[in-house]
């Protein structure tokens, strides 16, 4: 095109750019949904924790909840720069499967095997909590 817009600078547009409290509010709005996905992701492990394949127990619910956390977890860590405030998906995951251990009302459990419970922690927590120290050792 030849030299003719060279001599133009680049310009922002101001209509297109966010405000800085703009995405404050954004930012605030993401991590909250974040951290209410982590609670889902805990209810839905404690749902199907005891699926089984014929007499044999089958907890691919932990496996998966791990894999969803370390999603959210890496997702918040795309919103902030604060690793406090991207681990809050797997803060509130943890907060709901240990408010899910006390038994009901009528003296229900959720987990009827301790077992089971242990392997959801392990496997629910240990890959974002992984991909969080990975995170932080590279800084």
């Amino acid at each position: 095109m030849g030299g003719r817009f060279a001599r133009v600078g680049v310009r922002q547009h101001p209509d297109l750019s966010l405000s800085p409290d703009d995405t404050r509010a954004l930012r605030a709005v993401v991590l909250t949904l974040l951290a209410v996905d982590g609670v889902l992701s805990a209810v839905l492990a404690a749902f199907f924790l005891p699926l089984r394949i014929g007499p044999v127990p089958f907890p691919i619910s932990a496996l998966i909840s791990g894999l969803l956390n370390a999603a959210l977890v890496w997702t918040a860590l795309q919103w902030t720069s604060s690793p406090r405030l991207a681990a809050l998906p797997l803060w509130t995951w943890l907060i709901t499967v240990a408010a899910s251990t006390f038994p009901g009302p009528g003296d229900d459990r959720v987990y009827s095997a301790q077992w089971a419970l242990l392997l959801l922690i392990v496997l629910g927590a240990l890959p974002p909590a992984l991909l969080m120290y990975r995170r932080n050792r590279q800084r």
